[in-house]
């Protein structure tokens, strides 16, 4: 069944069921349980939830000591916080000492929308990627995410960074798609252009290359959802089969996805790339739709790159 719901619900839902899978498994919360969706499982696993109250270093050194002790903490907060205060901590005691230590964060990109700026996490994904060791990853939508967590929790093993939405995301999977970390999925097939997204707004790809499909034109679409490891194969073959590449992300445009992608075509004699996202500036206030559209995250602005591409302009 296809599901549209937040993923950070998806986060909150999966949990519960991973709780009783995985008895070494803790739940490290900066006092925003309601929010991230972690209520339920510390009314069912109070022994197996830590509220550090709002001080996320705290978050990562009680993860880290847990994690030396065998078990599998994952620390729940919002994206601007999980990324930019307690960087030196995730750095510093997760991933220089290489420990299996998850880390879950909602409101990721412009998704806060009437928070504005300070609650919009434009950054998070791109910061984290830097780090040696690190896994950085953000499923579509709520099936995705669920399946993402899912392989996160009980096939791999270090730090790793998933990250969510704070509103409800339409469903793109079904509930029995099978998702590996580090590999893209192929959603339609083409070999004009290939629309590389990331996230929720995998669904403007998708409806852009619809309407590209009307024009004329065949738009390869893949949904990149791990962005560290990126799937390089992924790439090169979209650099190979088609004429350029337009990669689309609620992300800063400087070190998300579309620089992900960039260094790979640009370390392989070179191609075609428009990046699609949050044009190097912080958010404001206002509903998500506008906000996206006014960086150009837009279907009429991916359909008008690929056109560009296509044209050989």
């Amino acid at each position: 069944m296809i599901i549209t719901e937040s993923t950070r619900q998806a986060f909150g839902d999966e949990l519960l069921v991973l709780g009783e899978e995985v008895d070494n498994l803790y739940v490290i919360d900066a006092d925003v349980g309601k929010s991230m969706k972690t209520v339920p499982f510390q009314q069912k696993f109070p022994e197996k939830h830590v509220n550090v109250g709002i001080a996320e270093q705290n978050c990562a050194g009680v993860a880290a000591g847990l994690a030396t002790m065998g078990k599998l903490p994952i620390i729940s907060t919002y994206a601007v916080f999980g990324s930019m205060r307690m960087l030196e901590q995730i750095r510093q005691s997760i991933c220089y000492t290489k420990l299996n230590v998850k880390i879950a964060c909602s409101h990721g990109g412009l998704t806060p929308a009437n928070d504005g700026g300070s609650h919009q996490g434009i950054e998070d994904m791109g910061i984290l990627r830097t780090i040696p060791g690190m896994t950085v990853m953000m499923g579509a939508d709520y099936n995705s995410t669920r399946k993402l967590l899912r392989e996160m929790v009980k096939s791999h093993v270090g730090p790793a960074y998933i990250r969510f939405t704070r509103e409800a995301t339409p469903g793109i999977y079904d509930e029995d798609e099978r998702f590996e970390i580090g590999v893209a999925k192929q959603l339609r097939e083409g070999n004009d252009v290939t629309i590389i997204a990331v996230g929720d707004v995998l669904i403007l790809a998708l409806k852009a290359a619809k309407i590209l499909e009307e024009k004329g034109i065949k738009a390869r679409v893949l949904d990149m959802h791990t962005i560290k490891p990126l799937d390089q194969g992924a790439v090169l073959k979209a650099l190979r089969e088609t004429k350029g590449i337009i990669t689309v992300e609620d992300h800063n445009i400087i070190n998300g996805l579309g620089s992900a992608v960039s260094e790979v075509v640009c370390e392989n004699n070179g191609g075609i790339v428009y990046r699609i996202g949050i044009l190097d500036k912080f958010g404001e206030s206002g509903p998500y739709e506008v906000l996206l559209k006014e960086n150009g995250i837009s279907v009429d602005n991916i359909i008008a790159k690929a056109e560009k591409i296509v044209k050989g302009e």
